[in-house]
């Protein structure tokens, strides 16, 4: 009678566990990265009566509490910094208070007063910074870069020309591009052609600042009205400006005639493209996040700098983690030493950018776990009240 009693109770407890568990879960329906968790109840030890083929149960006993890490549906923001895993990893934080790292699947990420990225709780995010030359580093904090990029001088251009083959001696045909000093300042390059016999241009170049020349200067046609010279690209040294002297490379060779090509075709003398590699510094408008993890920033004069790539870590065992509250988990004996790698390689997923990844928690399903836990409770608490009362009418026996 008395282990019917305490077989009742084990079970009360049990429920009441799993009753706190799904609580839980359905508490943090709405909670980024959720991950459902899960009771698992194991029989207690049996009692032997006589014989090995008579053994009573001793009630139930919660074995532990699993997750199930399966990934949530994918919400798309207008957060550039909102990012989701699709697939397996973990994002990888820092506190530098006490050195301590975490992992977690919740992505909201944000820069903070000192340009560095961080979570909700103001834990630093872990990646890998990138320089100009496209080399990565150790593994430490994402920092957004200044706001001001550094401003490239001109050092190739090409031009789209035809040079009218029916001009006459003297004839004339100007047109000008834009290039760049190390300061970023623009230089306005006019470049006159004057015809000098039939088939042949000399070239000078007259710049809005300080003086330039154009080496070799003598462009002359064939019959098919192609280039035959120049016979190495021509160079354009601009000097006297505000930055450092300019050393220019006019690219001929190998032009087609679509992009780049001088020609002496008959027809009006006309410019119909231009192309140079310069440009200014420029302000920081934003930032975007590719699904690689990398980080790029976005200027005003229209470059784009990738400036880091997050990393994300990998586990044997994701159910071995240890939950540390705040979307946060550290690795444990159970889930191994973390493989820290880059998003879309081989073990990990890729980046979904601005983009976060909900709970995993199925309402439906809990709710048919709330009634059938509520139920089991009930069952327990009728089993306590019919041994006592089968306890009361043995006692009643000698009446």
């Amino acid at each position: 009678m008395i282990g019917s009693l305490y077989s009742g109770i084990s079970g009360l407890k049990a429920n009441t566990s799993a009753m706190a568990v799904i609580g839980d879960n359905i508490a943090n329906v709405n909670t980024t990265g959720f991950k459902t968790s899960r009771v698992e109840f194991s029989n207690i030890f049996n009692a032997t009566l006589g014989q090995s083929k008579t053994q009573i149960g001793r009630g139930v006993t919660m074995s532990g509490v699993s997750s199930n890490w399966n990934s949530g549906t994918m919400e798309t923001t207008n957060t550039a910094t909102d990012l989701a895993l699709n697939g397996p990893g973990m994002f990888i934080v820092r506190n530098t208070a006490n050195n301590g790292q975490y992992y977690t699947r919740a992505g909201q990420f944000e820069f903070n007063a000192d340009n560095l990225l961080v979570n909700a709780d103001g834990l630093e995010v872990q990646g890998y910074a990138i320089d100009a030359a496209g080399n990565t580093g150790a593994l430490g904090t994402i920092t957004l870069p200044s706001g001001i990029s550094t401003p490239q001088p001109t050092t190739e251009l090409t031009m789209g020309i035809n040079l009218d083959a029916g001009a006459a001696v003297g004839d004339t045909f100007d047109t000008t591009i834009s290039v760049y000093d190390s300061l970023g300042n623009s230089v306005e390059l006019n470049v006159n052609f004057t015809n000098t016999a039939a088939g042949a241009w000399t070239c000078a170049i007259t710049p809005s600042v300080g003086a330039a020349t154009i080496t070799p200067a003598n462009f002359t046609f064939d019959v098919n009205g192609e280039l035959t010279a120049p016979a190495t690209d021509p160079v354009i040294a601009v000097t006297g400006l505000a930055g450092d002297d300019l050393s220019i490379d006019w690219l001929l060779s190998g032009a087609s005639a679509s992009h780049g090509a001088v020609t002496g075709y008959a027809g009006t003398s006309v410019k119909t493209s231009q192309t140079q590699d310069g440009y200014p510094s420029g302000m920081l408008q934003g930032i975007s996040v590719d699904e690689d993890g990398i980080f790029t920033a976005l200027y005003s004069n229209g470059t784009m700098s990738p400036f880091a790539q997050i990393a994300v870590a990998d586990f044997a065992s994701y159910a071995g983690l240890s939950k540390q509250g705040s979307n946060l988990f550290t690795s444990s004996l159970a889930s191994g030493q973390p493989v820290i790698s880059v998003p879309n390689t081989a073990g990990v997923g890729a980046i979904a950018p601005s983009s976060l990844e909900m709970s995993n928690v199925d309402l439906a399903q809990e709710f048919v776990s709330l009634i059938t836990t509520q139920r089991a409770f009930q069952a327990n608490s009728k089993v306590i009240t019919t041994s006592d009362e089968v306890l009361s009418e043995l006692i009643n026996i000698k009446r």
